[in-house]
């Protein structure tokens, strides 16, 4: 018995100091292990913005929210001292009154530019007030680009005098579609591929476990009337993975270069 006992005592002692989990996601601690883990040297939070918008017969309206909630981890055990946010799923993706944009579509949810960068700046606010000494914004959809780097500018204004920072990862979004269009040039496939087309699609059929979220029997009816500006035809897991890790690797290495910038 003392034997056991002993035993179960190390395996507590190994444990990691802020609780009994080692995820990266703020939703799998407790209070006291958030504030534990801020103080054991989790300095950064992760606030990643996915988006709840049509994206085609082909694909789930989920799309943008899948991609950021895979990435938010990757990023985070790549830096090593991030904790992750709630993916946020909702972004600015039309005019829900006129029905623009992808609004025109059922499933779609947007949010006013306003409304959206009051709930980044909000979110961001509470992670400076958690304690945590960086920031980092970022999303997966083009609608709200601007406004998470406005609501990083100011709470970033805020922050520096207490010795914190609140940064905008735009690369994440802006270069990992430059850098995937020259990948697709050449490769000799088509480059003008807005939305739900060969990025996108093959952004989900890496992640997803067969036919969990792209319907691949209905990639034939994908056009602009069914809300497709691409050719997801021509999407591959592999592109896929390639498109991904540009995005992991540019929003790492932003973090570490706004940072080393500021030193």
């Amino acid at each position: 018995m003392k034997r056991l006992c002993l035993a179960i005592a190390l395996v507590i002692a190994s444990l990691p100091a802020y609780g009994q989990t080692r995820s990266v996601w703020i939703d799998d601690h407790t209070w006291p292990e958030v504030r534990d883990a801020i103080a054991a040297g989790k300095r950064t939070a992760i606030i990643y913005a996915g988006s709840s918008e049509q994206n085609g017969p082909h694909m789930v309206i989920g799309k943008h929210t899948f991609i950021a909630h895979a990435l938010a981890q990757r990023i985070a055990e790549e830096l090593g001292d991030a904790l992750v946010y709630p993916t946020l799923p909702y972004a600015i993706a039309g005019n829900a009154l006129t029905r623009t944009g992808h609004m025109r579509f059922p499933g779609t949810v947007t949010l006013p530019p306003e409304v959206f960068f009051g709930v980044v700046r909000g979110v961001g606010q509470s992670a400076l007030t958690a304690g945590f000494k960086v920031v980092a914004l970022m999303g997966d959809h083009g609608g709200g680009q601007d406004e998470l780097a406005l609501a990083a500018k100011e709470l970033d204004a805020q922050a520096r005098p207490e010795g914190a920072r609140v940064l905008f990862i735009g690369d994440l979004y802006a270069k990992s579609r430059v850098q995937m269009r020259e990948i697709l040039a050449k490769r000799g496939l088509p480059t003008n591929e807005d939305h739900a087309g060969i990025p996108d699609t093959s952004s989900l059929l890496y992640l997803q476990t067969q036919g969990q979220w792209v319907r691949n029997d209905k990639i034939a009816l994908a056009d602009p009337k069914t809300g497709v500006q691409g050719h997801p035809e021509l999407a591959s897991a592999e592109l896929g993975k390639i498109y991904l890790d540009l995005k992991v690797d540019l929003a790492v290495k932003q973090i570490r270069s706004l940072l080393a910038s500021s030193r």
